[in-house]
């Protein structure tokens, strides 16, 4: 049975598609399933943000074939690991949590660089190019410590 992870932010097509590109770069995808989603439904079935994906493309990522989709309570059951790129999206995500084996499942991703600190991955939404490369950074950091421990 495949671990499965899912990478959330506001749109799902900044942060979580470069989060979803960047840990599936760093695993064996034969055992474990990443995917990402938005706490809001605006960017659904979109592909992620053209900056994000010329980020991507840019460190040799190619993340044009995702697909935004919304973070549902179903998810709860389906997802091993929950990472949100900020404290508005991670209450937003408990907010739909049932049990508290559900609330265990969600943290911010930084908190793998900087653990208990509640460090927000910055939204590169209304930013310039620079911050999408900035956001790259640390979630790359971010992922490459998952992958070394799921």
């Amino acid at each position: 049975m495949k671990t499965k992870v899912i990478m959330v932010c506001l749109g799902n097509i900044c942060r979580s598609p470069l989060a979803e590109g960047l840990l599936k770069s760093k695993i064996d995808t034969s055992n474990i399933y990443v995917t990402s989603a938005g706490t809001g439904h605006w960017h659904v079935g979109e592909q992620p943000d053209p900056r994000s994906i010329a980020v991507a493309k840019k460190n040799n990522l190619d993340i044009t074939d995702q697909q935004g989709r919304q973070f549902k309570a179903e998810d709860f059951n389906e997802f091993d690991y929950i990472f949100v790129m900020d404290n508005s999206n991670k209450e937003n995500v408990l907010k739909l949590a049932k049990t508290e084996e559900d609330k265990q499942k969600v943290q911010l991703i930084l908190d793998e660089i900087f653990p208990g600190e509640n460090v927000d991955v910055p939204d590169p939404y209304y930013g310039g190019n620079s911050g999408f490369d900035n956001v790259y950074d640390m979630i790359d950091q971010a992922c490459e410590k998952i992958a070394n421990r799921i």
